[in-house]
This record gives C-alpha cells, sequence and structure tokens, in this order.
C-alpha cells in the first residue's frame, strides 16, 4: 500500500514538474465578483479540500445562505466576510494537469487600488471583471491603466454576471468592443473577451449551456494554454547583492561570496562582470548554489557568487556582465502609480528603493498626472494623490543601475518610502531613456549637512 501511495506521489510530482507555472490577477470594480469567479475556478477544477469546502457550506448557513458563498475561499479576512468585499490580495495556488497557478484575487473598492498594484505586480496576465449590468466604469479603467502600467502581457476581459441580462449577446459585445478599445490605446497587447457567470459558472470551467453564441475559450482553457512569458533568462543578467558572506574559518580563511538572488539572465563562471555603481571590473570566478560549486546559474536562482578580484562590494551593489551593463544614474525620470493616503509633492524628501539599494531622493518634478477618463495629461498637477498615475523626477543622492522596466520589470521598477515611518509612497516604472548607453559610473553629488540636497 505505501509503496503504491509512493508511485502515484511520484508521479504526480513528475506532472506537476512538468508543467509550466502561470501568475495570474484578477481586478475588477466593487461586487463585480471577482472573489465569487476565483472560489467557481478552484471548486469546478477539483482544488478545493474536503474541509475547506465544509468550511464555506458552514459560514454560507450561518449568513441565511442555502448555496454555498464560493466568494469565501478567498475572502479570508474577518472584515472581508463581514463586509461582503475584498480588502488585501488573497494568493491561492492550484493545479491542473495541464499548467500550475497562482492567482493573485485583489480589491476593487478604489482606495484598495495600491493592493492591486501589488498583485499584478508579478502578474504575467490579468482578468478584469464588468458587471453586465454597469458597463465599463472608472473602476474598470483604472484596473486597465495599472495592468498596462505594469506591462501585464496578457489581460482577460471577463463580463459576468451574463445571466441578469439574460445572456445577451449584444451586451456582451458592446462592452467588449468599449473595453477593447480602451486598453488597446494604453498598449496593452493581448485582450480576450470571454462572457461569463461565475455564480452559475457559466465558462468558467466548463462551456455554458446558454450562449451557444460565443465559441471562444472557458476562462480555465485560455488560462491554460496562454503562452507563458516570465523567462528571466532571457533579459541580460542582473545580480542585485543582498549580503557579503566572509565565514573566516580555518578552512576558508579567504572566502568572500556575494550572496543574492539573480534577478534576470545567466551567469557563468568566467564571464566579465562589471560592478555597479562602482563600475569596478572582475571576473566571475566562482558561482554557490545549495552548498556544490556550479558553472553556471540562472534567474531566479538564489546563489553565492565569487570574484577574481578583492572589490569593496557590499548590499544593494549590482553586477551585472560588462558587455551589457545597465546606465547609472541620479536623474530619475519615471511613470508612477501613488498608493499612500499621503499625497506626493515636488519637493518631498524621500527614499528610492531599488532592488537591495536603498538611497535618499528628492521629488524635483511631477510633470503630469493621467486622467483615466480620455487617458489626456493633465499637465503640471503639483502633487499625486492616492491611486494617481503620473510622471515624475526624482534626483537620488547616489547613481542607481536602473534599467527600462520595458526591459525589465524586476530591475526596471523601484517604490517610494517616507524617510519618518518606513510607509510605502509610490511604486514606479523607470522609462527606457536610461536602457540606452554605456554602463559609466555617474560622480556623486556633494550633499548638505542633512544630506538631502543633491
Amino acid at each position: 500500500m505505501t509503496s503504491t501511495n509512493t508511485s502515484t506521489a511520484e508521479q504526480f510530482a513528475e506532472q506537476l514538474s512538468a508543467t509550466t507555472l502561470l501568475r495570474f490577477a484578477t481586478a475588477g470594480s466593487v461586487d463585480d465578483g471577482k472573489s465569487t469567479l476565483v472560489g467557481r475556478l478552484l471548486h469546478d477544477s477539483k482544488s478545493v479540500l474536503t474541509d475547506q469546502l465544509e468550511a464555506v457550506e458552514l459560514a454560507s448557513r450561518s449568513r441565511g445562505q442555502e448555496a454555498p458563498d464560493l466568494a469565501l475561499l478567498t475572502d479570508g479576512l474577518r472584515a472581508e466576510r463581514e463586509q461582503g468585499i475584498t480588502i488585501d490580495v488573497a494568493y491561492r495556488y492550484f493545479a491542473t494537469p495541464r499548467r500550475r497557478f497562482i492567482l493573485a484575487d485583489t480589491p476593487g473598492h478604489v482606495q484598495y487600488t495600491r493592493n492591486m498594484v501589488t498583485g499584478a505586480s508579478t502578474a504575467e496576465l490579468a482578468v478584469v471583471l464588468v458587471d453586465a449590468r454597469n458597463g465599463v466604469v472608472e473602476q474598470t479603467r483604472r484596473h486597465a491603466a495599472v495592468a498596462a502600467l505594469l506591462r501585464v502581457p496578457h489581460v482577460v476581459l471577463a463580463v459576468n454576471k451574463m445571466d441578469l441580462v439574460d445572456y445577451a449577446e449584444p451586451v456582451f459585445a458592446e462592452i467588449a468592443k468599449e473595453f477593447t478599445a480602451y486598453a488597446a490605446s494604453l498598449g496593452v497587447p493581448e485582450i480576450t473577451a470571454i462572457p461569463i457567470s461565475a455564480l452559475a459558472g457559466d465558462n468558467v470551467v466548463e462551456p455554458s449551456a446558454h450562449m451557444d453564441w460565443y465559441g471562444g475559450p472557458t476562462v480555465l482553457e485560455h488560462l491554460e494554454t496562454v503562452p507563458a512569458s516570465h523567462d528571466l533568462t532571457d533579459c541580460p543578467a542582473r545580480f542585485p547583492v543582498q549580503y557579503v558572506i566572509r565565514p573566516q574559518t580555518a578552512e576558508n580563511p579567504d572566502y568572500r561570496g556575494y550572496a543574492g538572488q539573480i534577478a534576470s539572465g545567466v551567469l557563468r563562471v568566467g564571464e566579465p562582470v562589471t560592478v555597479l555603481p562602482s563600475g569596478r571590473t572582475s571576473t566571475v570566478e566562482a558561482i554557490d548554489a545549495l552548498g556544490e560549486s556550479v558553472d553556471v546559474a540562472w534567474a531566479p536562482q538564489s546563489v553565492t557568487v565569487r570574484l577574481s578580484d578583492d572589490i569593496d562590494i557590499s548590499r544593494g551593489d549590482l553586477i551585472a556582465p560588462s558587455a551589457d551593463a545597465p546606465v547609472t544614474t541620479q536623474d530619475v525620470e519615471a511613470t508612477v502609480c501613488h498608493v499612500a493616503d499621503q499625497p506626493l509633492a515636488v519637493g518631498q524628501r524621500v527614499l528610492l528603493k531599488h532592488t537591495t539599494r536603498t538611497v535618499k531622493a528628492i521629488v524635483k518634478d511631477i510633470p503630469s498626472r493621467l486622467t483615466l477618463a480620455d487617458l489626456s495629461q493633465h499637465p503640471a498637477p503639483g502633487q499625486l494623490v492616492a491611486n494617481d498615475i503620473g510622471r515624475i523626477v526624482v534626483r537620488t543622492a547616489e547613481p542607481l543601475a536602473l534599467d527600462a522596466y520595458a526591459d525589465s520589470r524586476r530591475t526596471g521598477s523601484f517604490l517610494l518610502i517616507d524617510p519618518a515611518d518606513g510607509t510605502t509612497l509610490t511604486a514606479g516604472m523607470a522609462g527606457e531613456a536610461f536602457a540606452a548607453g554605456t554602463a559609466t559610473p555617474t560622480p556623486v553629488a556633494e550633499a548638505d549637512d542633512e544630506g538631502w540636497d543633491f
């Protein structure tokens, strides 16, 4: 019996290892049915354990509901269950024979748009829900703009609650046409529209018997077949140093290793590298992974890199191939989504966190703010408030090795942080201007006594 179980477990593990992983996020306005869709997806794909389903049935009966409320599978916070809304990002893992998934169920309330930014920042696909009765609303546009801003390569428009509009094809067609035109104008590369009823299960896992006019895939079928574009090894190698290892043992008295996670690309022993922002060069002498020496390592592996030269390197430095190193700069121009309740104003002093490096910075300018209704730019707003999307110019006290966000989501993104209490203020995506040129170290400007004018 044990042998059979072990064999089955091994076969299942082999099957999972052979499938690809897709990270996706759900978004939409309040009461559009995001959590219900996710619950239906988990339930109908047989990804819910018996005790989980029993707990949901018990909670549903205690609220006077006859049928299980599948939204409770993801709405885990007590406040979420009491209010019937999603507040925090709920992450769930599930798998089918064709693919493994990590999903992020993000909030719909305007005040929690910041959570949608968090959930979609690593997603390769975003499912944007729309209530068929309400059509495209401002929050729908905001979520589409965030998906475009974060360069999520695939967007699914799920027109939900089709059962409440008698499964009418013209209703779906009109919403799909409006959203597709809007998202395309934002630069979203691929948009797929699917009519669904999350409550009834139409076109979520199984095809709907009520919409024979629709011949496209169900939500799960699309998730299983959409190309997964998360191959970080296609990008230039970037290795942000997290920690310097100096054991100083009798066996290895001169050991000096630089530990961290490879953000993108491939590192090889013998490869010439440049350490930024100093600009010093060396060669990869060895790579240690899981206690063993390897010749090659790739993203997103966590490794320890040893160099052939004794260079002053500390946390926050970036090791990159000399032939393809990023430009260092102190002037950062970027598109940002402001996520804090307190405004971001011109002249404000902040901390900028890029990979493992945190430096002082000043907001020099806010050239524009995006108007979601017509995608026009409102010039010189002076400040950004919660959920605003705009352009900013930041001057840093020390040079940064930024890539263009279009080239690398990992090394082209950054956070602005309140130096007083550590609150995250803004999520930023660096412009493509910093992707060109050669890796020339930028001299650090002299600061005043407080270290803020540079």
